[in-house]
């Protein structure tokens, strides 16, 4: 191959062989045995043509300052679609002064994992709630699941009543499953024996993919933005599936007296600190480690375990400190640990919750 700059057809970007997280990434062997001739795609494009597939691309901040300046010039209708288990990780930060005018519908993904006692109102309200405290003024709210296809045709009729003929964006940080929600929504549109084509979906540049709708409008998805503040950018990739449920969450309760700890594996900590002997139900991943001990050996318990017993994190892996929230209930609340899941605490109980620096640890209303 020569030096020559080569670009992918199917979206502008330029091809590159070395982050496949990066818009352009080709593998260096496909790339060498291309013809330089021929039409080059890069792997995100292949697969998106080939499998139906939609990855994300990290994108810099000024692709991120780009793609939310696009949204406010447009007048379209917004699809956000956040993660109910990390709504603080997930809302895309300021993206209330993007928007404009422009009608927002905000999607909570992941609604297959919670637990079979949950009330999905209270969830919708709550949802609601919380985009408001961050300025956005969602038109709908609407609770699916990407993976099992939930709610999808219900989006798709709120979609088309809300654009009124207009193009539809859809937006998230990366890890709430809006790619896969549009290749649930791709195979809802075309029928899921339909490849997708380049003249059927021309990628038109670098930061979104188009997908005509019937009335020559399109549905536009774009790039996952990155969140750093997520429980999944702080742990290894292999151990994902312990903050990404798959399954509907079985609770557990441990009955504590003031001055005891539970640890979530090495991921957080919660300790009762104050107030009479309660139950506590603890609402994460079914396979994740909890573990009870007093709160004066804590510490000490967390520096000799961690990577150990107390796994994730895993050994000798650069894991951030557990930084301290302290909370007094005043209402039966939940003390959520951001994309890891939350406890139901007694109301008058006063609680401490640790996470790593830069996650949050937040009190709500008991959605239970």
């Amino acid at each position: 191959m020569t030096n020559t700059e080569l670009f992918c057809i199917g979206c502008g970007a330029k091809l590159q062989t070395v982050d496949p997280t990066k818009a352009g990434y080709l593998p260096a062997a496909t790339l060498a045995k291309a013809d330089p001739e021929a039409d080059l795609y890069c792997q995100r494009c292949f697969r998106l043509r080939h499998y139906n597939e939609v990855a994300d691309v990290e994108l810099t901040d000024d692709d991120f300052l780009r793609l939310l300046n696009t949204l406010g010039q447009s007048e379209a209708l917004i699809v956000n679609v956040v993660d109910i288990f990390d709504f603080n990780g997930s809302v895309i930060p300021g993206l209330h002064r993007f928007v404009g005018d422009n009608p927002v519908v905000l999607v909570g993904n992941k609604a297959d994992v919670l637990p079979k006692s949950i009330n999905p109102r209270r969830v919708t309200t709550w949802l609601t709630q919380a985009a408001h405290a961050q300025g956005l003024r969602p038109v709908r709210t609407i609770l699916a699941s990407a993976k099992k296809g939930t709610a999808v045709d219900d989006l798709l009729e709120v979609i088309e009543k809300e654009r009124a003929g207009r193009d539809v964006y859809v937006v998230g940080v990366t890890n709430t499953g809006k790619s896969t929600l549009i290749n649930r929504i791709i195979s809802q549109l075309t029928g899921v024996r339909d490849l997708i084509t380049t003249s059927k979906f021309p990628g038109t540049t670098l930061d979104r993919i188009q997908i005509p709708l019937d009335d020559g409008h399109f549905l536009i998805d774009t790039p996952g933005i990155i969140h750093r503040n997520q429980m999944a950018h702080v742990i290894d990739p292999r151990d994902l599936n312990l903050v990404a449920p798959t399954k509907p969450i079985r609770p557990t309760v441990f009955q504590l007296n003031p001055g005891q700890t539970v640890f979530l594996a090495g991921l957080a900590r919660f300790d009762f600190l104050r107030g009479k002997k309660s139950g506590f139900t603890f609402y994460c991943d079914n396979q994740l480690l909890l573990h009870r001990t007093k709160l004066e050996n804590a510490d000490a318990f967390y520096a000799k375990h961690k990577g150990g017993l107390l796994t994730p994190p895993r050994p000798g892996a650069d894991f951030p400190p557990l930084a301290r929230f302290e909370f007094t209930a005043k209402e039966k609340s939940d003390l959520v640990f951001a994309g890891l899941g939350w406890v139901v605490v007694p109301a008058g109980q006063t609680v401490a919750g640790y996470a790593p620096q830069g996650v949050d640890v937040l009190m709500r209303k008991a959605l239970i």
